[in-house]
């Protein structure tokens, strides 16, 4: 068997961050510290109904069907900027202190159980993404199947400028998507938006107006920022939470080696610390999940796990994936049709990632409550090298492995060719379908998934790597149950692989 190869490494783009500051202070004078600053709380009222008559990202699929309801309200206040104070290092340690203060009113989208009884005490507030320059909420799709069947509540927050008063994109925030609706929202830039998103928490927790979450108690308030986010959520873990004091742990899914700027330019990035690594001192608990795409930009920034913080690398997944997509993508169609973001990957290349992305974020949701309820940490996992694949195969070698990459019929890869495609196509990742090479991307290339270098390898056959039918379920049964044992998959999720191991027709 010829050893691993290190193949060069293919390149992703990820979109920049749209960072759109609006320095319009209104004479509204300096903070004194930043414990101060975290003591402010805002007013929630609900919107008018607009020209869509829907929110922004308002769900396609029928929540009620799964007992659930939908409703956005409106978050207003003043806001307080935060400066480093000190010398900020890697080790994540970092200090503010409060700057400038302005008025913001923006809004929250909220999902929750209709019958209290369901509520499991835990709510997801997720910082919206704005790579694609409207509100986007890449996790709550990654966990879709946990949040709804465990009882979750879930909230969306549009903590940036970009999502509020618009950027680049067709779609010119929610102001300009609906002005009847969202014409009073008012966002006074990114340097804000740390504080805008703890605001969003503590008007969870006392509501100056309706509640949002209709009465439902909390025992446990999660922040998670997936991609784009995740950077921002980083900083606010290392420099914001030792302030505000308002969440009890964090999901960070995605994020690369070099938190997001304090200042929330962009271009400050080149002076945040290099790598920018989760501090360990926090008295709440913090949970990074690192896809393959991710592995390359963010493995400068690995650091031990802790009682406090915890990494996983998940091998056979990436950034965005067809499981994502197809959850998102009907919602997006729904709120912003043509203009909606899409992965515009080349005629003709592989298709996107399909792989376990999704069963690991609801292991990790799971993990991550109970965590912050007092529990134990999740398990740790080994380190993912997404340069080095069974030649083979065409997998990557290390990580968390789920039975799809345990027990594989297709590549999976976090990494693709991006010649000719847009730019987020390189964030979905590819597969490829073990079937002799019949593929027309199956050119022993760089864009071939399962061979993307010389020298030439045939796919493997499945035949002779499941003899039967029942060889195949046999051995997904064990490799389901081994990911259960060693706590990186769902017992659920477990029972969901081998039926669809049992309905296929592989083997044999």
């Amino acid at each position: 068997m010829r050893p691993p190869v290190r193949f060069p490494r293919r390149r992703t783009i990820a979109a920049a961050l749209a960072a759109v500051l609006c320095a319009v202070f209104l004479g509204v004078p300096p903070v004194a510290s930043a414990a101060q600053a975290a003591a402010a709380g805002p007013t929630i009222t609900v919107p008018p109904n607009g020209s869509h008559g829907f929110p922004f990202l308002a769900a396609a699929e029928d929540l009620g069907s799964f007992g659930y309801t939908e409703s956005e309200y409106f978050v207003a206040g003043v806001a307080t900027s935060y400066v480093k104070s000190g010398i900020w290092t890697s080790d994540g340690r970092w200090a503010v202190r409060a700057a400038l203060r302005a008025p913001y009113k923006t809004r929250i989208l909220v999902r929750r159980p209709t019958d209290p009884a369901k509520f499991n005490g835990t709510v997801v507030v997720e910082w919206l993404n704005v790579s694609g320059q409207l509100d986007l909420s890449p996790d709550y799709w990654f966990a879709r199947e946990e949040l709804l069947r465990k009882g979750y509540a879930w909230v969306g927050v549009s903590a940036q400028a970009v999502g509020v008063n618009g950027g680049l994109g067709q779609i010119h925030g929610l102001k300009g998507w609906d002005p009847a609706r969202y014409g009073t929202l008012f966002h006074p830039g990114d340097a804000f938006s740390y504080d805008i998103f703890s605001q969003a928490g503590q008007a969870l927790r006392a509501p100056n107006g309706p509640d949002p979450l209709g009465g439902l108690h909390i025992r446990t308030l999660l922040a998670d920022g997936e991609s784009q986010s995740a950077g921002f959520m980083t900083t606010y873990a290392d420099a914001v939470q030792p302030v505000s004091q308002v969440y009890d742990g964090f999901m960070i899914h995605s994020n690369s080696a070099i938190a997001a700027p304090i200042s929330g330019s962009a271009a400050d990035t080149l002076l945040m610390p290099n790598p920018s690594r989760i501090r360990t001192d926090l008295s709440v608990p913090t949970f990074v999940v690192l896809t393959e795409t991710d592995v390359p930009l963010a493995s400068a920034a690995r650091q031990p796990d802790t009682n406090r913080v915890v990494h996983w690398e998940l091998a056979g997944t990436s950034h965005g994936d067809q499981w994502a997509y197809d959850l998102g993508n009907p919602t997006l169609q729904k709120s912003a049709g043509s203009a909606a973001p899409q992965p515009d990957c080349a005629a003709g290349s592989a298709p996107y990632n399909d792989g376990p992305g999704h069963y690991a974020m609801n292991a990790a949701l799971r993990h991550l409550t109970d965590w912050a309820q007092g529990g134990a940490p999740p398990p740790s996992g080994p380190a993912l090298d997404a340069d080095v694949r069974d030649p083979s195969t065409g997998l990557a070698i290390g990580g968390i492995r789920l039975p799809d990459v345990t027990v594989p019929t297709r590549t999976l890869t976090g990494l693709r060719d991006t010649g000719g495609s847009g730019v987020f196509c390189g964030l979905y990742g590819a597969r490829d379908p073990w079937n002799d090479d019949a593929d027309p991307w199956d050119r022993h290339d760089a864009g071939d998934p399962s061979d993307p270098a010389a020298p030439p390898n045939a796919e493997p056959v499945l035949s002779r790597l499941y003899p039967t039918h029942a060889d195949y379920v046999s051995k997904v049964r064990a490799a389901a149950q081994a990911s259960v044992n060693a706590g990186y998959l769902l017992p659920e999720d477990a029972t969901t692989i081998v039926i669809a191991a049992q309905n296929s027709g592989i083997g044999g």
